[in-house]
């Protein structure tokens, strides 16, 4: 395999990671380009029922094994612990107080699913094959996290409003009930399904993924200039040291599972994002008084950007030679 800085920098130079630039930059320049609301949860919920479906179909055609069991085993026992690394590193490298420094750890553990169908599209973009399952890794490492922020914070002696309404949040989110029920159909109906739906579902993915990351774009640049004043030159370096941390934990989890090099790959991007949906939800509701534009700013501002244009080249070059 080609692992040249020419075929590193093709991943870097990808047209939807173009766009995302695009869209960054556009925001940091204040200008007034915007894709409307309705559009971009469009595109989110096409994203979503995609990348499940194709999964599905996938381990519809390879079957349940050991190593799909151990690698969801993985997915949740990387999930718990990162958000304790985070934390340490929180404390270490700023000034930010436990409650918040919780907050944050909690995003570190969880996963960003836009970067996540970011890498997946670059796997097959350069036809390197990876394991359909990881849609379902990825399912199962959002809510551990939480939970681990929600235990520091405890620990700390903190206080947050856990409750059964909180629970039900977590586990109806959304995004995650769609990734899910998506691969479940995709499991279900196989190659056979995957046929019937291809124009909608793999024709058109690319040219949505562009759009969707050019919103993306936006979205993170506003954020850094809003919020600008929370974030310090620590947590900046947090932002960009933390990814590499968890994508190396990835990495040799990936190797010990013997995923495939796409598959560790992908496992690697899993452990180094941030999530931006799913744990701020959850935060703003299990700690009210915690700052949420320090840890959205991080999480979206800083290791989304990080991850799209830096991260994504550095993981892949370490999985293929690992």
């Amino acid at each position: 395999m080609d692992l040249s800085l020419t075929a590193l920098t093709s991943n870097l130079l990808a047209p939807t990671i173009l766009f995302f630039v695009l869209g960054l930059v556009a925001a940091l320049a204040r200008s007034d380009l915007s894709i409307p609301d309705g559009a971009a949860k469009v595109m989110s919920i096409y994203l979503l029922l995609a990348i499940g479906f194709k999964g599905g179909a996938a381990v519809a055609e390879s079957g349940i094994s050991g190593q799909l069991i151990g690698s969801l085993v993985a997915g949740v026992v990387l999930s718990f612990v990162l958000p304790f690394l985070a934390f340490g590193l929180l404390r270490g490298m700023t000034r930010l107080d436990p409650l918040n420094a919780a907050a944050v750890a909690g995003h570190y553990g969880s996963i960003s699913i836009v970067t996540f169908v970011t890498a997946v599209n670059l796997l097959e973009a350069r036809g390197i094959s990876s394991e359909g399952y990881m849609v379902a890794v990825a399912a199962v490492m959002e809510v551990p996290a939480i939970m681990s922020a929600l235990w520091l914070v405890a620990r700390t002696g903190g206080r947050s409003a856990v409750s059964g309404n909180l629970y039900r949040h977590i586990l109806g989110n959304g995004s995650i009930v769609l990734l899910l029920g998506s691969f479940t159909i995709g499991t279900i109906t196989g190659q056979e399904g995957l046929t019937q739906l291809e124009p909608f579902i793999v024709v058109p993915f690319t040219g949505v993924l562009a759009v969707f990351l050019l919103d993306m774009g936006l979205s993170a640049g506003r954020s850094l200039i809003e919020n600008r004043k929370d974030i310090s030159g620590g947590l900046v370096a947090f932002g960009c040291v933390m990814p590499l941390l968890g994508s190396l934990l990835g990495l040799g989890t990936g190797h010990i599972i013997g995923l495939s090099s796409g598959g560790t790959f992908l496992l690697m991007v899993l452990s180094a994002s941030a999530s931006y949906i799913a744990v701020p939800a959850a935060m703003r509701l299990a700690l009210p008084q915690a700052k949420s534009g320090i840890y959205l700013s991080l999480s979206l501002g800083v290791t989304f950007p990080f991850n799209l244009t830096l991260g994504l080249p550095i993981y892949f070059l370490l999985a293929n030679l690992w």
